[in-house]
């Protein structure tokens, strides 16, 4: 088994689209007005439209209503994707770059539908191995 992606579901996938293309520097893939992905080696971050929910049954999902779920990246220097993010995320920001307990720097912030992201850098000889395997 290989877990592959993760879909947020929205009522505004241009925006997201924004959002996630200006944060990660990569571009966003817009197969249609509903259906978007940001690939990354280690996993997809698939954004689709509220009408995708049809395929799937119907009212499964709400949009901008998550709060169980962070999504994270591991990034080079936290505090440089800070100083280069400031301005994008000022209103939007939990948590500047703090050191977790658990050996990561930490930056925490929310995207246009309130979902948390979190960049994330090893900064423990423990940690780094965590994440180089």
């Amino acid at each position: 088994m290989n877990f592959v992606s993760v879909r947020i579901i929205t009522s505004d996938v241009q925006r997201l689209v924004r959002f996630y293309d200006e944060i990660t520097g990569m571009p966003v893939t817009v197969y249609t007005e509903d259906f978007a992905e940001l690939a990354t080696p280690a996993c997809t971050l698939a954004i689709g439209s509220t009408r995708t929910l049809m395929l799937f049954g119907g009212d499964i999902a709400r949009p901008a209503d998550n709060h169980t779920a962070i999504l994270e990246f591991r990034v080079g220097d936290v505090d440089a994707e800070f100083a280069r993010l400031s301005d994008f995320i000022r209103d939007t920001t939990v948590q500047k770059p703090t050191t977790m307990p658990w050996g990561n720097r930490s930056l925490l912030f929310r995207d246009p539908d309130g979902n948390l992201v979190n960049f994330f850098t090893p900064v423990t000889a423990e940690a780094i191995r965590k994440f180089e395997k």
